[in-house]
Order: structure tokens, then sequence, then C-alpha cells
């Protein structure tokens, strides 16, 4: 069954950045449409030599007979993908605009706007060709066919405005469930949708569960509920269906309601959304449709095969070619997105003799070459070997609840709920290299590289550790708590509890917190990826946002779903999303 929701690409998105003032910006460009740039045609190329230098010869004519500035100016108006790839081929005086950072910065400039700040944080060795790639791609993939979607949205407002009137003259009728819809009800559904109301992720609901943790306080489950979810756990030939319903009931209690509750609290205690109840209420009666991919993209909802919400994906193998996903069902299942148009389903994690990959829900994934880590609410980060068909690799016992993993070439960190941040070597009998503990509430999140560890908490901190002093060298409070976090060049991005977005340049261990952003996300965001010309968000208010990670970030486009998203993943282009259900989805460049 494919996951229902609509695409809003080129809608406002009003941003809210209390460090940032002026004019406002330009609107984005896609890479064929020309924009008013700075004149940079006085400035010379540092480093590169003059026209006259380059020139193979005195008689040279033609493109290389003009001066270096226009040269430049010429192959900025040609794909980025040419000038990297094509023009080092043609001559070695051509292969010099590829090298010339004016340029690239001149084709930044011309995609977003000369007003933007970009890049967010350093400068130094900042990557512009590679910046400048991604984000031609980008414009490309997600504004593409922006007459369809606007149709398509329009629509659908027309639909709910209907739908509106029928209301106010009392002739609405309630549509049938989805599962009732062709007379049918699948068991596997049924099972799925019991768990994701049962024990459905991480909101606010956690404060008091994760507070006051040493309360033997019992979460209110719905003895239906669990009855249903035994039902189908049993059916899958597990024996102790009565002890697993005890853990998910601890489940409950660290990690609360569910996403779409907490979208809901979300929004009527933000002051932003207020006067939104209504329309929400509408959206969720209404049912959402299946997206409409642009020419440039496609989108595949692989095959059904979980039993309940899936809270983590993760793409691996370099070029997006294989998907694992990890699921409240207790497994962990690895995708091939290659072979089939569809996606074909490869293994199903475990160990001999075992009934599921964990035994408890499946929360995190992290990967090191042929080695992939899960992380779960049993405890436990168990390893698999991709390279052998998914087989064991080893088994660690972290004490707590796994929320976050980071997986590096000499190191896996595991972040979890007892306030530690634990390191492992996965090559050694006994694993555990060192336990610290840099926070006074669970870990939610965390980022590595090979010299320094960020992580954040439930206690609203964001803290730098030293792998080689062996030592924390900073700790910022935030006034939210991070979820969710990417790291990658000189800079650190978050999401948090409210929504917000958070930026933080890191250099030689020094963590600065740069700006706040507010790109319309009303909940908590639960995924984010970062790159040189690319920012992904996803958030339980429902959405995933596809922006330029500019000063304030520049949203392309907003995918909506049906329930609250638990996380994302991207490599090569290729993004997957967890919409809060038994599916996962692919959006992947057209070949």
């Amino acid at each position: 069954m494919m996951s229902e929701f609509r695409v809003n690409v080129h809608e406002p998105e009003v941003g809210k950045n209390g460090d940032q003032g002026g004019p406002s910006p330009d609107p984005v460009k896609s890479p064929g449409i020309e924009a008013s740039v700075p004149d940079l045609r006085g400035l010379p190329p540092a480093g590169l030599p003059s026209s006259a230098d380059i020139s193979p010869s005195a008689e040279a004519s033609g493109l290389l007979s003009l001066p270096w500035e226009m040269v430049t100016q010429i192959a900025s108006h040609l794909p980025a993908q040419c000038v990297i790839t094509v023009l080092p081929k043609v001559c070695h005086a051509l292969g010099n605009v590829g090298k010339d950072i004016t340029a690239w910065q001149l084709r930044a400039h011309r995609l977003i706007g000369s007003r933007i700040g970009f890049p967010v944080g350093p400068k130094e060795n900042f990557d512009w060709p590679s910046a400048c790639l991604e984000m031609e791609q980008l414009i490309t993939c997600w504004t593409g066919q922006a007459q369809v979607v606007a149709i398509q949205t329009k629509e659908d407002e027309e639909a709910r405005e209907k739908v509106r009137l029928q209301e106010r003259a009392g002739l609405y009728e309630e549509p049938l469930a989805g599962g009732q819809e062709d007379g049918r009800e699948g068991g596997v559904e049924r099972v799925g949708v019991v768990a994701q109301e049962a024990a459905n992720g991480a909101d606010e609901g956690m404060d008091l569960a994760m507070e006051g943790e040493d309360d033997d306080t019992q979460p209110n489950v719905g003895g239906d509920q669990l009855a249903r979810l035994r039902e189908g756990l049993e059916g899958r030939g597990i024996d102790d269906a009565d002890a697993l319903m005890e853990e998910e009931r601890d489940h409950m209690m660290v990690f609360g309601a569910n996403e779409g509750q907490d979208g809901a609290v979300h929004h009527q205690a933000n002051p932003r959304n207020r006067g939104n109840a209504r329309q929400l209420e509408m959206e969720e009666r209404q049912p959402l449709r299946s997206p409409s991919p642009t020419p440039a993209l496609e989108c595949i909802t692989l095959p059904s095969d979980h039993i309940a919400p899936v809270n983590s994906v993760l793409l691996v193998g370099g070029e997006g070619a294989v998907c694992a996903t990890g699921s409240r069902d207790w497994n962990v299942k690895l995708w091939d997105l290659q072979t089939s148009a569809g996606g074909t389903l490869l293994h199903t994690l475990g160990g001999r003799g075992d009934f599921s990959t964990h035994r408890g829900w499946v929360w995190c994934l992290a990967s090191q070459g042929p080695l992939l880590a899960s992380g779960g609410f049993d405890s436990t980060v168990r390893l698999w070997d991709l390279q052998a068909g998914g087989a064991e690799r080893g088994l660690i016992k972290s004490g707590a609840a796994v929320h976050c993993l980071s997986f590096q070439t000499d190191v896996l960190l595991a972040g979890t709920f007892d306030r530690r941040i634990s390191m492992y070597d996965t090559r050694a009998a006994e694993p555990l290299v060192k336990s610290l503990r840099l926070h006074g509430n669970a870990v939610m999140c965390l980022a590595a590289d090979d010299k320094y560890i960020i992580s954040g908490s439930k206690d609203c901190t964001v803290v730098v550790y030293d792998r080689r002093a062996a030592k924390g060298l900073k700790k910022i409070r935030l006034s939210s708590y991070l979820l969710s976090m990417s790291y990658s060049g000189s800079e650190v991005w978050g999401g948090d509890n409210s929504g917000m977005l958070h930026s933080f340049s890191m250099q030689a261990g020094t963590l600065k917190p740069l700006s706040q952003f507010d790109v319309g996300h009303t909940a908590l965001v639960t995924g984010i990826h970062r790159s040189a010309g690319s920012l992904y968000t996803g958030s339980s208010d429902r959405t995933v946002k596809v922006h330029i990670p500019c000063a304030p970030p520049r949203t392309l486009c907003t995918l909506r779903h049906l329930a609250g998203v638990n996380g994302l993943s991207v490599e090569a282009g290729v993004l997957a999303v967890a919409p809060g259900d038994v599916n996962v989805d692919i959006w992947r460049p057209r070949k």
C-alpha cells in the first residue's frame, strides 16, 4: 500500500531568524534562469593566470582570446557538471575554470540570490564546486514542473472547500477507513495500525516519563490494542508475547503518545499556528492524494513487509542502492533499490534461531564500510555484515535503550537513555572502550568525526568532547533540546523539539552557535541531513521539507504525509523517508 501525501512546491515559507535583517532575499532561481549578480568583472581570480598566460599560443582566437573574466562569466551559464567533468577534457586552459573560486561564488549567487548568506558557516576550505553541483541538482529535481504541482494544489483546495460547504449543509459523510475501502481487512495491516496507535514515537509525552524515571508509573495503553498486537506477534511464532507486551508498556512510558497527537499539541500551543486546528481537521478527514513526481524524480514505496511503524531508515552502499529499515516490529530489513522498479526485500536480519532482529523496538541505524549497526529499546546494539548477506557479526549490551548511533572508522558511538555515550571497538572481544556521562538526561542525537564527538540531550545541552584529549571542550545550553543532528564540513545542523533548526560552526573543536531558523515545522524535527548544497528535514508534523542550506534556508518543496515522519536518510541524491507507518518512500532522480 503506497503512503499517500501531497507535494507543495514553491509554497511561501516564512522564516524566523533573530540574527538576520535587511531587505527581503531574492527568489530561488533554477539553473537555467538568469538572475541579477554582483559585478565581479573587476575582480581577477586569485591564484589563476591571466587570459594572456593561459592562451595556448600568441595566435589564440575564439573563446580563449577573450579576457579571463568573460570566460568565467560564460562558463557560469554552463551546468556545474559540465564545468567539472567536460571542460578539463577540452583543454588545460578551460580546465582552470573549475579551479576559479570566484566563478563558483558567482554561480552560487545566480542560483540563490546575491543577498543570501551562503555558506552559513565558515567560508574557509568550503567546497564550492560540490555545493553548486548539489544545488543545481536539487533545484532541477524539486522545483521542476511547478505548474503541474500548483494545479494539483488548487484542486485540493477546491476539494476541501467543497467539504466545508457540505459540512455547513449537514451533508458531509465520514469516509470509510482505508482498510475497509474495498471491503477487505488485511490482518497484517491491522496489526501495524494497532502498533502505531498503541506505541507511536517520541514526543513531548516523554517529558514526565524521562524526568521521573525512578517512578513505577505505567503507561495507559488500551487492553484491546495490546491484545490485538499480541495476536499479531503470536501469529509470527513468538512464544512469550506477554513479556513482549510488557516491554511495549515500558517503551510507551519512555516515548509517550503518538506523533500525530504531538503535532496537534504543538499546533494549538504555538502562537504561529492558532486558527489552524480547523484546517488540520479537514486535512485529516480528506485523504491526501498520491504524489505527482516531477519528470526529474520518481517515487517508489517499498512493499509493506513490516507489521508496525518504521522508526529508522538508512541508505547504504554509497549510491543509495540498498536501504535498511528498522521498525517497532523489532526487525531490521534490507531492501535492494536497483534490481527492480519497486524495490526488493533482500533480508530480514537476525541470528540463528531468532524470531526477530531485536527483542524490542529498533530505534536507530548506522553503517561504516560493510558493517551495519542497529540499536534498540532492548538495550542492545547488534552488528551485521552487509557483504555476507546480513550475517550477524556481534551483540553489544548497552545497559539502556539506545536512542542514537554514530559509526566512525575506528569506533562505534551509542547514545542511550541512561545519559551515557558509549564508545565501542567492534573488533574487540570486549568492545566497550569508554563510557562518557556528559549530560544530565537522555542522549537524543550524536554526530562525530575522527577527533570530536558532538551530542545533544534531553537536558537542552549540546556538548563537544575531544576524543584525543579525552575531555569535554564545551557545553552549550539551549532553550529546547535537539532530536536530530547532521555534521559535515565545518557546519553542524540540528532539529529541536519545537520545530526549529539550529546551525553551528565547528572549527578546531570550537562549536559556535550561528543561527536559529523557522522553516515552517510545527513539531519535533525527527530527521535532518545537511551537505554543502542541500538540506532535508523531517518532522512529526507530518512533513518533509527540501531546502537550500543558506541563511535563512530556502525551502524548495514540502512533502505532506498522513502521519508524523519518523526519520529520513539521503545518499547520492536519493531520499528515503519513514512516513510514520509500515511503508518507506524512496525519492530518487529518474534515470
